[in-house]
This record gives C-alpha cells, sequence and structure tokens, in this order.
C-alpha cells in the first residue's frame, strides 16, 4: 500500500488487514498494509525522573504520516500519546517537578513508574487488533499505588482514518485514599492537564483546535467538551493531518474540561481532574475509555465532526474485554519475537 491508498470494496468500505508484532518484553506494533499505525512500547527505557510508563509512539496516518512528538526537549517527559497523572496523591507520574501551592513548580523525589507487568491479551481479527495487560504503578520509593488493568484496540474506519480505542481500570491499592487532580487543582490557573495525552508534531504548532462549538485555538484550553480535535500540517509532505479525541460517556466528569494548546505546541488531553480533585478509596476501582481518531487530510470543521462520531460509534462496539490469553491459539495475524 502507498501514499495511504487503502483497499476499499464496492460500497467503499475499508477492507485493510491489521497485522501485529510482538516484540516480547518490549511492546507491540500494529500495521495496515505497509503502514506501521502505531508501537506500543510497554516496557520502556525511561529515566525514573521522567516517571517511567506505556506509551504510543510513533502513531500514523493510512498515509504515512506520523502525528505524534517523542521526548520533546521542552518537555522530556511528553511520550506521543501516554496515560498520564500528575497528581495521584503525593506522587506524580506524569514526570519532571511537581506544581505546589504558592511555591511553583519544583522537582521532588516523587515520580513514580506504571510498570509493565503481564500481556493478558493479544488478538488480530482482520480490520481489530486488540491488546491488553496489567500494570503496577509503584512509588519513586518502590511501594504500591495503583493497580491497573488496560486494553487498547485499533480498528480502521475508512479508508483515511482508523481508531485507536483506549480503556483503563485502576484500583487503589495503596492502603490510603488517593486524591487524583492537577495544577489547576493546586493552584495554577488553567493548566489542568493529566489523563490521555497527546503530544503532536513541531509542525503542528499553530494549528486548529476545535470542539462541537467551533474552531480556534488556545482559547478553548478549559471548556467542556465530549470531544476536540486537532488539525494541522507536516513539514516535508506538506499534507494535513486531523486528531480527534473522544471522551465516553461513562467516563467520571463527563464531559470533561480539556487542556489543549497550539500556540506554544500542539497537544490535546480530556482532563477529569482539571479543576477539582477525584477522591478514590482503598481498594476502589476507576474506569475510563476514549476513542482517538487519526485521520489523513484536514476534513473542515464539517468533517472533523464527522470523524468524532466515527470515534463514538468505535467505542460503543468497544465493550467486551478479550479472552484471557496470548497462546498460539489466539494470536492471530501476530508474529511475536
Amino acid at each position: 500500500m502507498a501514499g495511504g491508498d487503502t483497499p476499499v470494496n464496492h460500497d467503499g468500505e475499508a477492507t485493510v488487514d491489521l497485522g501485529a508484532d510482538h516484540s516480547v518484553g518490549r511492546g507491540v506494533t500494529v500495521t495496515a498494509g505497509g503502514v506501521e499505525l502505531f508501537r506500543y512500547t510497554y516496557r520502556p527505557d525511561t529515566a525514573q525522573l521522567e516517571s517511567p510508563k506505556p506509551y504510543l509512539h510513533p502513531v500514523r496516518t493510512l498515509a504515512g504520516d506520523v502525528v505524534t512528538l517523542f521526548r520533546p526537549h521542552d518537555h522530556v517527559w511528553h511520550k506521543g500519546i501516554a496515560w498520564s497523572l500528575p497528581h495521584v496523591g503525593e506522587h506524580n507520574f506524569w514526570g519532571g517537578p511537581t506544581y505546589l501551592r504558592g511555591v511553583g513548580y519544583r522537582q521532588l523525589a516523587n515520580n513514580g513508574s506504571a510498570v509493565h507487568r503481564e500481556l493478558t491479551a493479544l488478538s488480530v481479527d482482520g480490520a481489530r487488533a486488540e491488546l491488553a495487560h496489567r500494570l503496577d504503578w509503584t512509588s519513586q520509593a518502590g511501594l504500591p499505588v495503583i493497580d491497573e488493568h488496560r486494553r487498547l484496540a485499533a480498528t480502521v474506519a475508512d479508508p483515511t482514518s482508523w481508531v485507536l480505542l483506549f480503556e483503563t481500570a485502576m484500583r487503589n491499592v495503596s492502603g490510603t485514599p488517593l486524591h487524583i487532580g492537577s495544577p489547576t487543582t493546586k493552584g495554577r490557573d488553567n493548566a489542568g492537564y493529566g489523563g490521555l495525552f497527546w503530544r503532536g508534531p513541531r509542525s503542528f504548532t499553530g494549528g486548529t483546535i476545535q470542539s462541537p462549538a467551533g474552531s480556534g485555538g488556545d482559547d478553548l484550553r478549559g471548556s467542556r467538551a465530549e470531544w476536540f480535535a486537532f488539525r494541522g500540517r507536516h513539514d516535508g509532505t506538506d499534507r494535513a493531518s486531523t486528531v480527534v479525541m473522544v471522551d465516553d460517556t461513562g467516563n467520571p466528569d463527563h464531559p470533561p474540561q480539556w487542556f489543549a494548546r497550539s500556540e506554544m505546541f500542539a497537544c490535546l488531553c480530556p482532563a477529569p481532574f482539571f479543576s477539582a480533585e477525584l477522591a478514590v478509596a482503598p481498594d476502589a476501582t476507576i474506569t475510563f475509555r476514549y476513542a482517538v481518531v487519526i485521520a489523513a487530510g484536514d476534513r473542515g470543521d464539517h468533517g472533523t465532526a464527522a470523524l468524532a462520531e466515527q470515534g463514538r460509534a468505535a467505542l460503543a462496539g468497544f465493550t467486551a474485554p478479550s479472552a484471557p490469553g496470548v497462546g498460539p491459539d489466539r494470536t492471530g495475524a501476530v508474529a511475536h519475537r
């Protein structure tokens, strides 16, 4: 497949089959035809200061354009698309310094890790790939904080777009209540980042942010919406791409406030802890689900809203977890190495 020309049937529906390559003990790569859609590194070699955690990078459109940025010099803890939380009780699972009320950012010995424990599912079925794994969130001192079960899936939506589905169930195993918040809940105005965070390419700086209410830029940060999108252009190819993030209606604090930037750099984050902390009792579990639509081209306001509907439809079908096990009878078109 060249230039993003996804095979289609007579009804114009995408027919491309997905594949997966499991680098055992490191991560999973999902492909569509000749394009690597994403690499999910579940066991990174990240420095402790950057709060080690799984991440998706590179993430590509079906046309092959990369829509993520890895470890930018301005925020080295930004890793493509990652589930990152800056304030989990006293712990920082975001990376870098911690914002303290009345003090500002300070580097503390509190950079925790989200550590891969075991892969529980890995399968490919035609135009759908799915994986799941368990993670141990530990403090910088090595103490247990959260037990997580995470599930990701990818499905082709149409000849120029595909959908990443993300689900996390996090159980508080710290033995004490955990209050999950953001720099805004600690006193920094309009800086409520934390959650599923996407960092876009440098060339996307100055691109268009869109919500259901309309298009704009940094002025949309902090507003509530069911979805947000970012439309940007690539250096080199001069092609455009669109990223749409959709919040599941069952998520806590739906619809969320959004942390989004365009002027300084490109990012999107549905931030459920933007301006109010969420208290999680010992042994309690919280669950979040999202769709991320990755599309080649700039569809304009109306077309971008249609992409959000694709994400919503994909979420509706993301209900039954995969059967446990990753043996030869479960893997489909999956290569292990």
